[in-house]
């Protein structure tokens, strides 16, 4: 890949809040653009084109038989309307990469990736680093809730059901060996068999106290290093509630502002990263749009802004 100032970055917002029940999700991509992101990364000297938002319906507009849907005695929220935004995700990134470009996705909440993550592993073998307090790795089956923002990774790596599991293209997306988990620290148990029977690389914020966030980044980039692609996932409730207050599911312990854009800084210097999302911030629950302006100021590090 071209030196990154030499690649246009492309924004796409998603305002999807159907993969969860906590409404305000939505209002992500708009926050994002309030807290000056297009605006950051010119100052960077980056070429900037926002394409706008892609159409998601409400909650409301969906059918009412749709709210929670039973698959083979598990269950999905909204699973239909989820899957139809996806496949338009899909399109756009795929886009994104025939046209050279760096897409950051504005979420809405995860279940976003389902179509991030496919449209730009379409042509080309794709690493995922996916940043969260969560894994993301339940099906209908193993879900608590259903709720669709639970299960992306686990369908981007061939498990669980065709409806989403095929989103873009039949089959996995990512080889679960090409894939590292950064952040974790609410586990469903259905989710921790999963993600032992697949080999997926995972780092709980336990392994980040002993060992610190440098050598967790270092070796994330290592496992990363040759493949061609490599997607960023950052979901917001990584950070701890005290830094990014404004996220649809917080969950206390997370990694602080310096470890966040530590991470960001090393995963820039490593030349490795094509594209981005940035997901699950709820400006409802927030103060100040501090959540989102944060974000702003990782993409920025992400993308190679230095102190020095």
């Amino acid at each position: 890949m071209p030196p990154l100032h030499d690649v246009a970055v492309r924004i796409l917002g998603v305002p999807m809040d159907l993969g969860q029940q906590r409404r305000g999700v939505d209002m992500g991509p708009s926050a994002l653009r309030y807290a000056g992101l297009q605006a950051r990364l010119r100052r960077m000297g980056f070429e900037v084109e926002d394409g706008g938002n892609i159409d998601v319906p409400a909650p409301e507009e969906t059918a009412e038989d749709e709210a929670v849907q039973d698959i083979n005695g598990g269950r999905a929220r909204h699973l239909q309307a989820v899957r139809a935004v996806c496949a338009a995700i899909y399109e756009a990134a795929e886009r994104c990469v025939a046209d050279n470009q760096f897409p950051i996705f504005l979420g809405g909440d995860h279940s976003i990736a389902l179509g991030t993550v496919g449209g730009v592993s379409a042509t080309t073998t794709t690493g995922v680093i996916w940043i969260d307090a969560h894994a993301d790795f339940n099906t209908p089956n193993t879900s608590p809730s259903g709720n669709l923002h639970g299960m992306p990774l686990s369908h981007l790596v061939g498990l669980g059901i065709p409806e989403l599991r095929d989103v873009g293209r039949p089959g996995a997306k990512v080889d679960p060996h090409h894939v590292a988990l950064i952040g974790l620290r609410n586990v469903d148990r259905g989710e921790r068999q999963l993600l032992r029977e697949m080999g997926i690389r995972a780092y709980t914020m336990r392994d980040i106290d002993e060992r610190g966030l440098a050598a967790i980044a270092r070796e994330t980039i290592i496992h990363v290093a040759g493949l061609p692609r490599v997607h960023v996932s950052l979901d917001m409730d990584s950070l701890d509630p005290r830094v990014a207050p404004g996220v649809g599911t917080p969950v206390q312990g997370g990694l602080n502002y310096r470890e966040a854009h530590l991470l960001m800084e090393m995963l820039s210097e490593s030349r490795k990263i094509t594209s981005l999302d940035i997901v699950e911030i709820n400006p409802i629950l927030d103060n100040g749009n501090q959540t989102a302006e944060l974000a702003v100021e990782l993409a920025a590090s992400l993308l190679g802004a230095k102190i020095l």
